[in-house]
């Protein structure tokens, strides 16, 4: 049986890590059960300064061990929440489970509790977030009382003091998934790439780790993209599944956004650049639609609702060219993706970043074929300049650079009026920056300062 948090009360719990997740349910814990207690934290680096006020109920005092001495502590306690980014992989998590104790996420114990009702999940390796962020934003529109939650919003169970039966968006991890015990009442599947392999230890533990979320109790409809016969399959045993990016369905058309062949939304009145945020669109459209919205007028609508961070950004225009901040591209699928919302100008790419093993060639072919040119960041930029080259892109427009700042300047010559200075990494950002978001954010810096 799946852990509820309202079943935590008196309970010896310990936790592994104090990020956003930990903390909520820290806090939620202190409030609403007092007779639990975090007994136990454990940390893989230095516990940060404030750990036990961020862990620990007045008067409390957690004990704050290092991961050599997990198994051996976490085992005593009723049961352990992990931080998303604490793989479950890692042997001491597979000792912990093997030994019968309940290893559980914030997240989980939320979605247990309301046993998924009122949820629209939303997973995918990419167009989550901006997935999430309009279907939120169209169901305030439509004045349906809601909430959004997850890895953007407020951590899920800090909606525990909301209404349960109020919709909540909830953009959910494939760390966050792989071993959740209740699904959403909607869930949905935007896209499904090679991605995080370091914490799902190999390409086929994370493509059945992400499309688990379809077959979970609580889940009655599964929102997949129609695009890829890959989640379509996945969707085949599950109670209800409706595909989107079809002709059926919600779709994207030369003229724009249709519904079972019929035009809805023009393409000049399309909220976000590019193929894949159109998609991202019809997803949101098809969930709302599942759960029973009613749709507001979409033209209306939309009109105020603005890219996310990081996420096909514009920074700056200046002497003709467009700056565009896509961090959030940690895939060279995602990349190629970015590439194609500006296929009507030219290009000089930003990419590089952390070593996961990236197969370059598709990018590169793509850098090639549109004539762009590309500026390699560390680590692997070395290695994408070097794809770049073979495909054929010429080496005065294919340059490795030492850090983010020569890349931009050197940006800054290839870039010719009318063209778009496009970072978009196809890689993560662990390698020199804390994560996507501050890589960035140094960006936008040195373009626009």
């Amino acid at each position: 049986m799946y852990v509820r948090f309202s079943e935590l009360d008196g309970a010896t719990v310990g936790v592994w890590g104090a990020g956003r997740e930990i903390r909520s349910f820290a806090r939620q814990l202190a409030r609403r059960l007092p007779s639990a207690r975090i007994a136990v934290a454990v940390f893989d680096g230095e516990p940060p300064a404030d750990v036990h006020e961020a862990l620990a109920a007045p008067g409390a005092t957690a004990r704050v061990l290092g991961a050599s001495r997990a198994v051996e502590a976490l085992g005593a306690c009723d049961v352990v929440v992990r931080s998303p980014g604490v793989s479950i992989h890692r042997p001491e998590l597979r000792a912990l489970r093997a030994a019968s104790a309940r290893v559980t996420t914030a997240t989980a114990l939320w979605m247990a509790e309301r046993e998924g009702a009122a949820v629209i999940g939303i997973t995918g390796t990419k167009g989550k977030s901006t997935t999430a962020a309009l279907a939120f934003h169209l169901a305030r529109a439509a004045g349906q009382p809601v909430h959004l939650a997850g890895n953007i919003g407020v951590p899920a169970l800090d909606l525990l003091d909301q209404d349960p039966t109020e919709l909540a968006v909830v953009e959910l991890s494939s760390y966050q998934i792989a071993d959740l015990e209740v699904g959403p009442q909607v869930a949905v599947l935007t896209s499904l790439f090679r991605e995080h392999l370091d914490w799902h230890g190999s390409p086929e533990s994370y493509r059945e780790e992400k499309l688990r979320i379809v077959g979970l109790p609580g889940v009655r409809v599964s929102v997949l993209n129609g695009r890829s016969q890959e989640l379509l399959a996945a969707g085949r045993g599950a109670i209800e599944a409706i595909p989107y990016g079809v002709r059926d369905g919600w779709d994207l058309t030369p003229r724009g956004i249709a519904r079972a062949g019929q035009l809805v939304l023009a393409s000049g009145q399309l909220p976000l650049r590019g193929e894949h945020n159109a998609l991202n669109l019809c997803a949101a459209l098809a969930a709302l639609e599942a759960y029973g919205v009613a749709l507001p007028p979409l033209s209306e609508a939309l009109s105020s609702f603005r890219a996310l961070p990081h996420r096909l950004e514009t920074v700056a225009e200046r002497d003709g060219v467009l700056w565009v901040n896509d961090s959030i591209s940690t895939t060279p699928e995602s990349t190629i993706a970015a590439l194609a919302s500006f296929d009507d100008r030219e290009i000089v790419l930003i990419g590089g970043g952390q070593d996961r093993g990236q197969d370059y060639t598709g990018l590169a072919g793509r850098l090639a074929a549109s004539g762009a040119s590309v500026v390699g960041l560390p680590s692997t930029g070395q290695r994408l300049i070097a794809a770049a080259r073979r495909a054929g892109v010429p080496e005065r427009r294919a340059i490795e650079s030492v850090d983010i700042r020569a890349a931009v300047g050197l940006a800054r010559t290839l870039a010719r009026p009318g063209a778009v200075v496009l970072l978009s990494p196809a890689a993560p950002s662990y390698d020199h920056f804390r994560d996507f978001e501050e890589r960035g954010e140094r960006f936008r810096a040195l373009v626009d300062p």
